[in-house]
């Protein structure tokens, strides 16, 4: 019998980040968690990461995973807005990273392919897709994107592990 493996997935943002907790067990995956981190949005920039990377801290503590997953960042038109995602990306990262797990990062494209099959997918066939393949899951736009990653991540971690060796 495998021992499951517990994912954090997160799908940073300066407004919303998501996050989903899943298990796996061998091809199986079960959701265990979800929801989203909204920072103060009048807050100064220094506290609304701070806030970011807290909330990730406590559900590594709460839920203890074994792995993190994180949506890379893709380009802005706008470059201020690529640099304020990439800030809540950094503080996303951070907390995972101190706690000693290894995280993994994947393009938008292919975590949408992953879950949906196409890596031109909308939020709402992800969270469409989300409720069939995590029966019992509610979640929907940043919750639903953070678990297709940690899916992703379940999917793609024991070929990254094949190709470490």
């Amino acid at each position: 019998m495998s021992t499951a493996i517990r994912i954090l997935g997160i799908d940073p943002g300066l407004n919303a980040t998501g996050w989903g907790v899943i298990d796996q067990t061998g091809s199986r995956v079960s959701a265990v968690g979800w929801g989203v981190i909204k920072a103060p949005p009048r807050a100064a920039m220094s506290q609304r990461l701070c806030f970011i990377h807290d909330a990730i801290e406590a559900l590594i503590a709460e839920y203890a995973p074994g792995e993190a997953a994180v949506e890379d960042q893709f380009v802005h038109v706008n470059p201020g807005s690529a640099l304020k995602l990439g800030q809540a990306r950094a503080a996303a990262i951070l907390a995972p990273a101190r706690a000693g797990l290894s995280v993994a990062e994947y393009a938008p494209r292919l975590i949408k392919k992953a879950v949906v099959g196409t890596g031109a997918a909308d939020k709402g066939q992800i969270a469409a897709m989300i409720a069939i393949l995590l029966p019992g899951t509610k979640a929907e736009a940043d919750a639903a994107d953070a678990l297709a990653i940690a899916i992703c991540h379940a999917n793609h971690r024991t070929s990254m592990t094949r190709l470490a060796r």
